[in-house]
């Protein structure tokens, strides 16, 4: 076995590979740019080595600095994780030729699998069920458009060298292929080095499901089951689950061996990922087809994990060592359910728009219980503009699909982060939506369900009474906090208090009658009371509460006279009025925005890299006007209404902050 590991990545990847790592006894080594200089994963490994300045192909991208890292440290393997070098064969054949392990497939199958439109190829001689579509080089946008008219629309244009959701376009007409070909071209030559682009019919109600495979290196494969990553956005998986709740078993099986099959062509070892488009309109249990196979770790891997009870980091390790599998296909087993949400840095309330700055608090849910948090990100650390978004991965596992979908609502409750935006409360969303609950999921979920934007989770009834409960229990711990400083409920209030509690307008007329522990709040005597039992203290961002013996944490802010209180996926400004004020009607004065329709505005920090118009010109609703990269994205900004260009504050390679006005107009 190995004695001392390189980790070639950065955040919760990199953690956890080393708590793999040290759970094996191997010692590890870190990398990291000089945005990272404090970051989690250099304070847990044994050692760490500086690789160069923030931006990656500075840093994580030079293949050159990592192996130097490793000489001068003594390691004799290196773990990639995913993304930077993870599917570059030129990286794998560096570490054969430097004499250190890679722990991940062989650099034939890294190149085989990491062209899109040859592993195609592969793929269908294989016998696996491949999407229908053009596989050459397409040389420009003309050409372009005559392929995805013969294939007929919808066509997805993808980088041959793509992934993550980066360098995909969909096409519904003849003018998206040619407003969206040329982007995809420069994604793909910006995220990966190269242009070229190939264009597959779309399939209709698709989801997106893949099959884990296992590999070693003594001819042995296995696949893992499968995992549902339908709900995306922008092609970048949200929410991912295991099993899922459309493939049946005699599906199962046919997937699993078609991975197989094709592992079993490119001589594959180590951890790698078929991902297939499934045909939601087909009950026949064939209809899925071959997208790409991931030659590495992917982002989902604890999903399968906990079915499994496989730790497939570990496996990574023992197979890039030589060690053989020690069990077979037919001993591994698939018990319960597990699901995972990805906490990006965004806000899902402004159009899901990049947020980067200071973590001026982040408090994940406590572990365990079937709770499960990957994250690589510390209280006062920075998420930068340079890498990718995401601060943790949030997993739970149930016996069943909706035990670990209400231990994602109670944990996501319990999730706190202050000073960038986040999705927590869209996430939490998603896990309420009556239509995830059916599992009945496709690739255009978000779109479909949100097509006006997120304006946070709706609120039951019941939902909105516990609240008026908390507010109540707040307030009263804050009149009392002069001479009872424990927090208990108890102390707050012994016989009977009266309040009046305002909820986003709605009035609630409150009794609340305490005991030793807790509160009786009453609603009137066609409501049965409340039974409320919890702990807080003034200043605490989180109130744990256990009300009717259901536990619901609910988020704290301070807003003028008001709270604002947020649980289950939205906020609500709440408003406690004392018995003698009572009779007056809380609100609040409300600030009218400037206008600010005459200008185009940044919608994110990044990169300005085409402005398409200039003063004096005319232009159109819709009319493409300017491209901000931001995130490793180009972003089409659009005319919202016909006018006239007055002036242009930047220009082409000028950085933006948010709200930068870079058009002004008549």
């Amino acid at each position: 076995m190995f004695k001392k590991i390189l980790v070639a990545n950065r955040g919760e990847i990199a953690c956890r590979v080393m708590r793999t790592a040290k759970k094996m006894g191997i010692a590890t080594v870190a990398v990291y740019s000089d945005a990272d200089a404090r970051a989690p994963h250099v304070r847990m490994a044994d050692e760490a080595v500086r690789l160069g300045p923030a931006p990656a192909a500075e840093s994580y991208l030079r293949a050159d600095l990592i192996l130097l890292a490793a000489k001068e440290t003594g390691a004799d393997c290196i773990h990639p994780g995913y993304g930077f070098l993870s599917e570059r064969e030129s990286f794998a054949r560096a570490c054969a030729e430097a004499g250190i392990a890679f722990v991940g497939p062989p650099p034939g199958a890294i190149a085989a699998m990491g062209d899109k439109i040859e592993s195609k190829k592969l793929a269908k001689a294989a016998g696996v069920n491949v999407v229908p579509g053009f596989l050459g080089e397409i040389a420009d946008t003309e050409e372009a458009v005559r392929i995805a008219s013969e294939i007929g629309y919808p066509v997805m244009m993808k980088a041959s060298a793509g992934g993550g959701g980066k360098g995909m376009r969909l096409a519904y007409s003849e003018q998206d292929v040619r407003e969206g070909f040329e982007a995809t071209k420069r994604e793909g030559l910006a995220s990966f080095g190269d242009d070229r682009v190939f264009i597959e019919k779309f399939i209709e109600q698709p989801r997106h499901i893949e099959i884990q495979v296992l590999g070693d290196q003594h001819g042995n494969i296995v696949y893992l089951g499968e995992r549902e990553c339908s709900i995306q956005r922008r092609h970048q998986k949200v929410v991912e689950e295991a099993p899922s709740p459309f493939v049946t078993p005699e599906m199962r099986k046919a997937m699993g061996e078609q991975a197989v099959a094709l592992a079993r062509a490119v001589d594959y070892f180590s951890a790698g990922t078929v991902e297939l488009i499934v045909s939601g309109a087909d009950k026949t249990g064939q209809g899925f087809y071959f997208l790409e196979m991931n030659t590495r770790l992917q982002v989902e891997h604890p999903v399968t994990e906990c079915i499994t009870g496989l730790d497939l980091v570990e496996q990574m390790i023992r197979v890039a060592a030589g060690e053989k599998f020690a069990f077979t296909q037919e001993e591994v087993t698939l018990t319960g359910w597990a699901i995972e949400n990805r906490v990006y840095a965004e806000d899902p309330y402004r159009g899901f728009l990049p947020s980067t700055g200071r973590l001026v608090r982040y408090r994940p849910p406590a572990q365990g219980d079937g709770v499960r948090v990957d994250d690589g990100v510390v209280e006062g650390g920075e998420v930068s503009m340079f890498y990718d978004p995401m601060i943790a991965k949030l997993v739970t596992y149930g016996a069943t699909r909706d035990e670990a979908a209400d231990k994602q609502v109670v944990a996501l409750d319990r999730f706190r982060i202050d000073g960038i935006g986040h999705n927590i409360d869209f996430l939490s969303a998603i896990m309420q939506h009556p239509r995830f609950r059916e599992g009945a999921l496709t690739t255009g979920f978000i779109a479909e369900e949100y097509p006006e934007g997120f304006h946070g989770a709706p609120a039951s009834a019941t939902l909105r009474r516990k609240l008026a409960a908390v507010a109540v229990a707040i307030d009263l711990e804050r009149s009392h906090r002069a001479s009872c400083i424990s927090g208990q409920l108890a102390d707050r209030v012994i016989g009977a208090a009266e309040r009046t509690v305002m909820i986003d307008g709605e009035r609630f007329e409150i009794t609340v009658d305490g005991y030793e522990g807790g509160l009786l709040v009453n609603f009137g005597p066609a409501e049965p009371p409340l039974d409320l039992i919890g702990h807080w203290r003034p200043g605490e961002p989180l109130f744990a509460a256990t009300i009717d013996d259901e536990p619901l944490t609910v988020g704290i802010d301070r807003k003028g006279a008001a709270w604002k209180l947020t649980a289950h996926g939205a906020s609500h400004l709440v408003g406690v009025l004392p018995p003698h004020i009572a009779q007056y009607r809380h609100h609040m004065i409300e600030k009218v925005p400037p206008d600010l329709s005459k200008f185009l505005l940044a919608p994110m920090p990044g990169l300005l890299t085409r402005l398409h118009v200039a003063p004096g010109d005319q232009v159109e609703a819709g009319q493409p006007l300017a491209v901000v990269e931001a995130m490793k994205m180009e972003n089409i900004l659009r005319a919202e209404r016909a006018g006239t260009v007055r002036a242009a504050n930047f220009g082409p390679g000028d950085s933006l902050a948010v709200d930068a006005a870079i058009l002004e107009f008549e």
